[in-house]
């Protein structure tokens, strides 16, 4: 195990806080253990500390709001404070009810779900302005290397991390049979448990395609009726209003990211024509034995963007486009990401993008090349290098 300090550092300045911290993150990413490390880091006798995992059988009995609060309430026993850990707490019916109550007793409350809804409807009615949320991502390429204990970083580690992507639990894991078998099962108990279930699905053969479709074509601009031609070529019908469902219902059990497209001299965010990034990259093997290189790096720096606090948008320039837009409060940079810079014309392209662009923000170009390409005040890095720094 390792200590996950990328996250706790964000969290740790509200474990005294009377604000609820809200975790979420797709399954099986590490939720649990960052949930388990803030437990060890807090002071305090382990009378004081309350943690239920309602996946566990043991807590199977606990399953609306008044049987959660009635089981907490009989576990106070003085007016000292109380640290209550509620993993996977969306199992519970009407659970915001309950953690509404536990805010008006001396406690300190830290929660985790593996849906992005966790947050909408009747909890943020509730409590609005009173939690802060922290989204936890998978093993970052730095994080795979130190469980790995990889002290010296080179282009194997990191296509083993393009094909194998970092869910914590593939690390174990020996032989490709054995981390497909991992994969497929991670991906059915994501779809079964929070999209299959919580949506009622019925037409399931519907909603794999469409995952499959939006996995192999990250990084790609998404089109509705693109997707609903395609699913009809299939022999699947599917409406613009279903697709859109479907996607929605996806992108909530934290497969997939959703990113918005922003015109940088119109200075607006547009409605249309987003683009998709697997919160894990290696999602893509499941539906495909062929590796894009260069889009799984692309997908692999936005996460990288994610999992720094930056605020990412794919930047839309007339007849050209800039991958990333990272902004953190008054913090801006801008990124181009490729393969290789292999020929003059890739190079064009890369460092061409900016070419409209005249603010002075800093500029980047990431690939995989060990030559610093850098010309004209943009700044070339290996990737693999920014990965690490």
């Amino acid at each position: 195990m390792i200590i996950r300090e990328k996250w706790l550092k964000k969290i740790r300045p509200f474990y005294e806080s009377e604000l609820i911290k809200v975790i979420i993150g797709i399954r099986r990413c590490g939720k649990s253990v960052v949930l388990k490390q803030i437990y060890d880091e807090i002071q305090t006798d382990s009378e004081h500390k309350i943690y239920i995992n309602f996946e566990d059988l043991q807590f199977s009995s606990i399953t609306n709001e008044k049987e959660l609060y009635n089981h907490i309430k009989n576990l106070i026993a003085d007016e000292k404070k109380y640290y209550l850990f509620f993993d996977e707490i969306q199992i519970i019916q009407d659970f915001e009810k309950a953690i509404n109550s536990f805010r008006l007793l001396n406690t300190s409350i830290f929660i985790t779900g593996s849906n992005a809804k966790l947050l909408s409807g009747e909890l943020a009615t509730l409590l609005a302005g009173r939690y802060v949320s922290f989204r936890i991502q998978p093993f970052s390429f730095a994080e795979s290397l130190e469980i790995q204990q990889i002290k010296q970083a080179d282009n194997n580690a990191f296509m083993d991390y393009i094909r194998w992507g970092g869910m914590p639990q593939r690390f174990v894991l020996k032989g490709e049979d054995e981390l497909r078998i991992f994969l497929s099962d991670l991906y059915d108990s994501i779809v079964l448990k929070d999209v299959i279930s919580r949506y009622k699905i019925q037409n399931i053969d519907l909603l794999n395609r469409i995952v499959a479709y939006l996995s192999i074509n990250i990084s790609q601009i998404f089109s509705g009726t693109s997707i609903v031609n395609f699913l009809k070529s299939e022999k699947r019908d599917c409406s613009k209003e279903s697709l859109y469902n479907y996607i929605s219902y996806i992108a909530n059990s934290c497969i997939i990211n959703r990113v918005s497209r922003y015109d940088i001299q119109g200075k607006k965010t547009l409605s249309t024509l987003e683009k998709f990034y697997l919160t894990d990259i290696s999602f893509a093997r499941l539906h495909s034995q062929k590796i894009d290189i260069g889009a799984s790096i692309e997908n692999i720096v936005y996460n990288e963007l994610i999992s720094r606090g930056y605020e990412v948008k794919i930047g839309v320039l007339p007849n050209k486009e800039i991958d990333f837009i990272a902004q953190k409060g008054n913090e801006l940079e801008y990124y181009q990401v490729t393969y290789l810079l292999a020929t003059d014309e890739t190079v064009q392209r890369e460092f061409g993008a900016y070419d409209s662009v005249k603010d002075n923000y800093p500029k980047y170009v990431l690939s995989l090349d060990d030559f610093d390409f850098s010309q004209k005040g943009i700044i070339h890095k290996n990737v693999i290098k920014w990965l690490l720094g």
